[in-house]
Formats: C-alpha cells, sequence, structure tokens
C-alpha cells in the first residue's frame, strides 16, 4: 500500500520548501495531499506565488490516522500563520503521539514544533538564528536531522535534502537515493 503524507499551507510560506517534497515524494510514489489552513484552497506563498491546495485542513476527514507524513513549510508569516492554527496543532502533536513522520523546514521547527513540545530531547535544526528561540532541544548545523519520527532542516536550499530523507525514512533508502539521481541532487 502506498504511503501517504500532508503538506500544510498557509498564506506566506515558502514555495521551494512546499512544492519540493511535494515533487519528490509523488516521483517517489507517496501519494501527496495539499491541505490549506483557512477557508480557501487558493494560498498566497511569501513570493507572491499562488497554489491551489487539494482541500483545507478543515475538510479532511480521518486526522491523523489517514497520514505516514506531514510536512510543515517554513517562511514567514506562513510559519507562524500555520503555528497559529488549532487544527494544525491537534494533527501535529496526534501524528507525533502516533509515531508518524512529523517533518518541518526553515523556520518551523522552532516556531510551529517547538511550541507544541514537539523538540524536547530532541536532536533538530532550522533556519539559522531560529535555534536561539528554542529551550530544551538540541541543535546542530547540519542541512537534515532525523530523531526518531522528527526530520527538520534548514531552508530553501536543503529543501532537496529534506525531500530525499524524508523517502528514505517514509519508504526506504534505495527509494530516496533513486530519487536524489533522477533529480541530479547528488
Amino acid at each position: 500500500m502506498a504511503k501517504k503524507a500532508i503538506v500544510l499551507l498557509a498564506d506566506g510560506f515558502e514555495e521551494i520548501e512546499a512544492v519540493t517534497p511535494i515533487d519528490y515524494l509523488r516521483r517517489a510514489g507517496v501519494e501527496v495531499v495539499t491541505a490549506a489552513i483557512g477557508k480557501e484552497e487558493a494560498v498566497n506563498g511569501a513570493r507572491r506565488i499562488q497554489v491551489i491546495a487539494d482541500t483545507t485542513l478543515a475538510k479532511l476527514t480521518g486526522g491523523a490516522g489517514a497520514f505516514d507524513a506531514v510536512i510543515v513549510p517554513g517562511g514567514m508569516p506562513g510559519a507562524a500563520n500555520l503555528a497559529g492554527s488549532k487544527e494544525v496543532n491537534s494533527l501535529l502533536t496526534d501524528m507525533a503521539a502516533a509515531g508518524k513522520l512529523v517533518c518541518a523546514i526553515c523556520a518551523s521547527p522552532a516556531v510551529v514544533l517547538f511550541p507544541l513540545g514537539l523538540l524536547s530531547g530532541k536532536k533538530f535544526t532550522c533556519y539559522p538564528g531560529m535555534e536561539k528561540q528554542v529551550s530544551g532541544g538540541l541543535w546542530s548545523e547540519d542541512k537534515v536531522v532525523i530523531d526518531t519520527n522528527i526530520i527538520t532542516s534548514r531552508s530553501a536550499g536543503t529543501a532537496g535534502d529534506f525531500a530525499v530523507a524524508i523517502i528514505s525514512k517514509l519508504i526506504d533508502e534505495a527509494a530516496g537515493k533513486k530519487i536524489a539521481a533522477a533529480v541530479l541532487l547528488e
């Protein structure tokens, strides 16, 4: 059975950090659902690129049990908009508690995951300087950090590595390497 991931999109999201994982995971055969936070499927990125999500988070059924992974792009004010959503916070905490993959990049590890306690005692990375907002986690300069079911990455420039890490953990390392080779990431 194919793995299923959800990518959360809020106004102000970093486009590369959302679209790269969507693209790479779909290439790997993962069913990816994009969900807008708000009443409309149209979401405006930080660079004014509009993306039409598959659905809204409010319209989804099945909650955390419907997905194997959740992906949280960064960007500002996108990360803050995600952090301000009760539905996002519930989905993330439910998925983390169920041992599902919780993946965040750029500002989102500090702005979205940290306030939920999801980085407590975990090794993580984020956009340089944002780690100062996080206490109780173990910050790393690595491009991508995996600690049990939490995957974090640094920025738009590491989005490809982030996506490959998600594929490697969600499917297997060979699938991740295959996508990295296909897009000439390595």
